[in-house]
């Protein structure tokens, strides 16, 4: 039947990610907004900005953070066009995003000493196969596959080369290793629900040694830049950003950070998104048609929860009329106002993909399932064939 509870909010987007609850335009009345951004009032903000994320996730005091254009892609292109060249790379991709960066590395950037280690959506490559000796590029989280890392338990501690990790829809919501990380890259609009085009760079004392030992052979774009005359620019860091960045944006950042702390900072956002998983896993454990696109519980993601639809009515149909009848299911959850952007990514395999990051309710999440039973049986109906 169908169901007559609703969740009280609908967004399950991958991103941009719901905002926190509670949160409401007029938390931002502080914003610098209508002067420049380089007053002493708009680098205040920035400047909290910074330090309050070093503050909640733990990064560690000789480590710089940056605020970025272009959101997480701009911070990993800005990592990836200054940092590499120096050694051999190892690139792991076993999603889009991570496939991006090896396009970028291989067909852009069009360097030679490359490995790409790669697996299908749902599984990880070997990490035991990354060499410590070579500069390492890797997603933590696969946002489009809902599969993460374990841990950092297969990174050196005396690698010579650099990891660099885009963390987007991990940080916040995942442990992250600062002592096994050189780069870290993530955006304001994934786990804390903030507002896009803004990025962060996190640089360890290693990577900040190689942008100033090391010059590409490229030339690099203004706003990639991080070095002049052979040192790092510092005031980059202290939220001298390299372009403008919206004070607006800002502001709904920090109120964000705010919400973070009081629900029990890093640890508390961690148990959110967990308990949101774990709501997402008793649910599949006992509905046949449905499983988690990644195999191993070990490496599910408790943000990009991805599903697959296992009932061999929907198996037995042609590729194209399985992304039809996948399309149609996220349509009739979305024309109920249920559950809004949950379809798989373009490049996935169809199904679903449900955003369970800390600023989603696992009440809203509780309230979602039976409708998920209820337009599927829906979408099942509409796509057999007349008798």
């Amino acid at each position: 039947m169908k169901p007559n509870i609703a969740p009280d909010v609908p967004n399950f987007s991958s991103g941009p990610c719901a905002k926190f609850p509670g949160w409401r335009p007029q938390l931002l009345a502080d914003a610098v907004l209508g002067r420049s951004h380089r007053s002493k009032a708009g680098k205040a903000r920035l400047s909290a900005a910074i330090e309050r994320t070093r503050d909640l996730l733990g990064v560690p005091a000789d480590y710089r953070i940056a605020i970025t254009p272009a959101s997480d892609t701009g911070a990993v292109e800005m990592a990836l066009w200054s940092l590499l060249g120096a050694r051999g790379i190892d690139l792991l991709a076993w999603e889009s995003f991570g496939h991006g960066w090896v396009t970028d590395v291989l067909k852009q950037l069009k360097l030679d000493d490359v490995r790409v280690l790669e697996a299908g959506y749902g599984d990880l490559p070997d990490l035991s196969r990354a060499d410590p000796a070579r500069d390492i590029v890797f997603c933590w989280n696969g946002t489009t596959s809902g599969v993460r890392v374990p841990d950092g338990d297969w990174i050196a501690g005396d690698r010579r080369g650099l990891t660099i990790c885009d963390a987007t829809s991990a940080a916040f919501a995942m442990a992250l290793p600062w002592d096994k990380l050189d780069v870290t890259t993530f955006s304001w609009q994934k786990v804390l629900g903030g507002e896009a085009q803004h990025g962060m760079l996190i640089l360890s004392p290693r990577a900040v040694a190689r942008l100033e030992s090391h010059t590409p052979p490229w030339p690099l774009p203004k706003i990639f830049r991080l070095t002049k005359g052979g040192k790092l620019i510092e005031g980059v860091f202290k939220g001298e950003t390299i372009n403008t960045p919206s004070m607006l944006c800002v502001e709904d950042y920090l109120a964000a950070l705010t919400w973070a702390e009081s629900v029990g900072g890093l640890d508390g956002l961690i148990a959110r998104s967990e308990r949101n998983l774990a709501a997402i896993a008793e649910w599949v454990a006992r509905t046949a048609w449905v499983d988690f696109l990644a195999a191993d519980p070990a490496v599910r993601s408790c943000t990009s929860v991805c599903l697959s639809i296992v009932d061999d009515w929907f198996t037995g149909l042609p590729a194209d009329r399985q992304a039809a009848a996948a399309r149609q299911l996220a349509a009739t959850l979305e024309r109920e106002g249920v559950a809004l952007d949950i379809g798989a990514y373009r490049d996935a395999p169809p199904g679903l993909r449900i955003w369970c990051g800390a600023t989603v309710e696992t009440g809203d999440l509780a309230a979602l399932l039976p409708w998920l039973d209820w337009a599927y049986a829906e979408t099942k109906t509409a796509h057999r064939p007349a008798a």
